[in-house]
Formats: C-alpha cells, sequence, structure tokens
C-alpha cells in the first residue's frame, strides 16, 4: 500500500507539514508511525481526505453556481499578457501553474490583473495523467 511522509502529503495538499499534523493529532487524518518513528499517511486515506475536503467546498459553493466542471482550482493571477484580441492568464493554484489562453475582452470584463483571486476550472476531453513511480 502506497504511504505519505508528513511533508509529502502537505506537498500534495498544498498546506504546510504543520497543518496536517494538526489534522492527523485532531483525528481529521489517519497517519500510522513507521519502523523508524515518522508518521505516514496511507495513500487510500489521504485521497478520501481529499475528496471529502473537495465535496465539502463544492457544496459551498453550490448555491453560488451551477456547472458540470469538477476541476476546480483557486489561485493567485500572477501575469497577465494582453494583446489586440487575446490575453494569456497565468494563475499559481497551491503547487500549480494553470496557463489560460481567452480573448482580451473577458480577461478584461473578469478584471484579471496581477494578484487577483481567480479559479481556474478545467473540462477537458482529453486529459493526460502521468505517475512518478508506477511501482
Amino acid at each position: 500500500m502506497t504511504t505519505f511522509r508528513i511533508s509529502e502529503a502537505a506537498a500534495l495538499l498544498g498546506v504546510s507539514a504543520d497543518t496536517v499534523r494538526r489534522w492527523v493529532d485532531g483525528g481529521r487524518l489517519t497517519a500510522a508511525r513507521d519502523g523508524h518513528g515518522h508518521r505516514r499517511v496511507p495513500g487510500a486515506d489521504l485521497a478520501a481526505f481529499v475528496r471529502a475536503q473537495a465535496r465539502a467546498g463544492a457544496a459551498s459553493d453550490q448555491a453560488e453556481r451551477f456547472s458540470s466542471a469538477r476541476n476546480r482550482m483557486r489561485g493567485i493571477v500572477t501575469d497577465v499578457v494582453r494583446d489586440g484580441v487575446m490575453a494569456q492568464v497565468e494563475i499559481q493554484a497551491g503547487p500549480f501553474r494553470v496557463v489560460s489562453l481567452m480573448s482580451r475582452e473577458a480577461a478584461d470584463e473578469l478584471g484579471l490583473e496581477v494578484g487577483v483571486v481567480a479559479e481556474a476550472v478545467v473540462k477537458s476531453t482529453n486529459v493526460v495523467v502521468e505517475v512518478s513511480d508506477p511501482g
């Protein structure tokens, strides 16, 4: 079974290791000590925790909007490049960099500028999934 060190779980969740430790100490997330006394979070438990957090967030957002898109990443706009017709908008969402190309008109109407909090909503017919260690 795949397990993660506290620091690895924190990196995957985009939070600090101290936050993950507090979740473990508070009973919100399970972890067991390995042979060296380090806490390890079971991958299946981490995935269940993330799903529950996402559902809770989606439920609170549901009153505001209705959409079939399920892949949402909230972040901060780090760059906006506009030309006469198009705009390239870069968002840093936790450890993820998301780049969107849109009309300049859309970027202007949304008020997209560096420092604005925005949500990248992704709906795609083709998603490539990679793993660093398939074993």
